[in-house]
């Protein structure tokens, strides 16, 4: 998939308050006499594209043709970020650089491996005259493009006159994607989005209440989910949740979970901006919603395993998602692994199937069965189960390809393989919390039923998506001929 966004290279223009990062390093050795802080010797001083340059950095990284529109000042910061940008192929024709205002630049100053001091330079007003030049570059910037982020982080660049330039009918063709990512995500209602990415803060201050992180919050949120909609009068909500990960609330009442890779970074920053990016791009290239969801979480946990501002490459995200491959378990290793987790106190959810040709109906039933307990197992037939249980010509993915697919979801913690005809074998030594299985069951008509009772457990009956199945993709990829045939 990262290969076919990048080979589809889709023509974005962001919009937005680009910065310049600094992060300076090196050695504490003292405490100054002045107050009882620490001495840094810088010996390094790094620097990087920030906010909505960071954007168009990562998007520019995953074979998008970019556009950056934007104010920045003509001093030192402003004529390093255009460098950077330049040097990374972004289009900066329209980044307006501007003698009357600053650009923002943002220091994090480290004591060796530990960010010490965080220092933010940021213009106190700007010139009003210089926004009206930011404003009239609008309708060149976004001509043409398959897809415009706005990027709104409160610099008071992006005010009533940006938004106005935006709205205009004539500036944003029709059938281009608008994803906005904004502090206040409902004053760009006017734009009616396509996807609004508020954070948790953000979503919380649009319902006007307290998200405690302690709470679960994707369950608050998506209580919540006509008020987020109809604030931000976007078609789509991506609430992101840090370490909790996303949740896609839909106006057709499509619901979509991430789960995070846990990280121990400290330095790591602009994890945000690398997720509405590849979420632009996945998007912007043809690929599903969900789809595109579960990449940008990807994308998201490359850099957040990283320290500094970084970008995810194509080659990047194409490495993270090829090492779920040949990643079943063995029966011994999957074992052990969930005896570590119910010892943490983790509740366990088994699910299997054949999970051939991955489509939303399964994305949806594993978003759903993860949400019944903390760790999610996935048992796949082997490709014998398979051809017994579906016929010779099936399955359409080997073994390692389906196990590969379904271990890159971020929903699912554990793969493994197994070749008899129920799961019963795996059910008494694995004894799950919860056994899941799709709704067109009933927990009468499972063999596995009594097992999973016997250790304790409880069957979970989910729903069925009864219009998406496997049988129906392959019988209509093998029915449209291919290009050249003669009918």
């Amino acid at each position: 998939m990262p290969a076919a966004i990048a080979d589809r290279a889709p023509h974005v223009t962001v919009v937005g308050d680009a910065m310049l990062d600094g992060w300076w390093s090196g050695t504490i050795e003292r405490f100054c006499r002045e107050a009882p802080g620490p001495v840094v010797d810088i010996t390094r001083r790094d620097y990087a594209a920030g906010g909505a340059a960071n954007t168009a950095m990562n998007l520019a990284a995953l074979g998008a043709r970019v556009r950056m529109c934007g104010l920045i000042g003509t001093d030192d910061a402003g004529r390093r970020l255009r460098t950077i940008l330049d040097d990374a192929g972004v289009d900066t024709t329209d980044l307006v650089q501007d003698a009357r205002v600053g650009t923002t630049t943002k220091y994090r100053i480290l004591g060796g491996d530990q960010v010490m001091l965080r220092i933010d330079d940021t213009p106190e007003q700007l010139s009003a005259a210089a926004v009206t030049a930011f404003a009239a570059r609008i309708p060149a910037a976004v001509a043409g493009a398959d897809a415009v982020v706005v990027c709104d982080y409160g610099s008071g660049a992006l005010g009533e006159e940006v938004r106005a330039a935006l709205a205009h009918a004539s500036s944003i063709d029709p059938g281009t994607l608008v994803v906005v990512d904004a502090h206040d995500t409902a004053a760009w209602a006017v734009l009616g989005p396509d996807i609004v990415t508020p954070n948790a803060q953000e979503a919380a201050q649009v319902l006007a209440t307290r998200l405690d992180p302690r709470s679960d919050r994707a369950a608050t949120v998506t209580e919540r989910r006509r008020e987020l909609l109809a604030a931000t009068n976007a078609a789509a909500v991506v609430v992101t949740l840090d370490r909790d990960g996303t949740v896609l609330l839909g106006q057709d009442g499509e619901e979509h979970r991430t789960w995070a890779e846990p990280a121990t970074e400290k330095q790591a920053s602009g994890a945000g901006d690398t997720f509405v990016a590849s979420l632009t791009a996945a998007r912007a290239a043809g690929l599903p919603l969900t789809t595109s969801l579960d990449l940008a979480q990807a994308a998201a946990d490359v850099v957040v395993h990283r320290p500094g501002t970084s970008v995810c490459t194509t080659a990047d995200l194409t490495g993270h998602l090829q090492q779920f491959a040949d990643t079943a378990l063995a029966t011994t290793d999957l074992l052990r692994k969930v005896a570590e987790d119910r010892a943490a106190g983790r509740r366990i959810v088994l699910t299997n199937g054949c999970f051939d040709v991955l489509h939303r109906g399964h994305t949806r039933y594993l978003n759903q069965a993860k949400q019944l307990g903390d760790v999610l197992v996935v048992a796949l037939n082997d490709d014998e189960g398979v051809r017994r249980l579906k016929g010779p010509d099936r399955p359409i993915n080997p073994i390692a390809d389906r196990a590969g697919i379904i271990a890159s979801l971020s929903c699912v913690d554990y793969v493994t393989v197994f070749g008899t005809d129920t799961l019963v074998p795996l059910i008494e030594l694995l004894k799950p919390d919860v056994y899941a299985k799709g709704g067109d069951y009933t927990a009468q008509m499972l063999e596995e039923t009594p097992a999973v009772e016997a250790c304790g457990g409880r069957v979970s009956i989910l729903d069925y998506v009864p219009e998406r199945s496997t049988a129906a993709v392959v019988r209509k990829i093998r029915s449209t001929p291919l290009a050249g045939d003669v009918p």
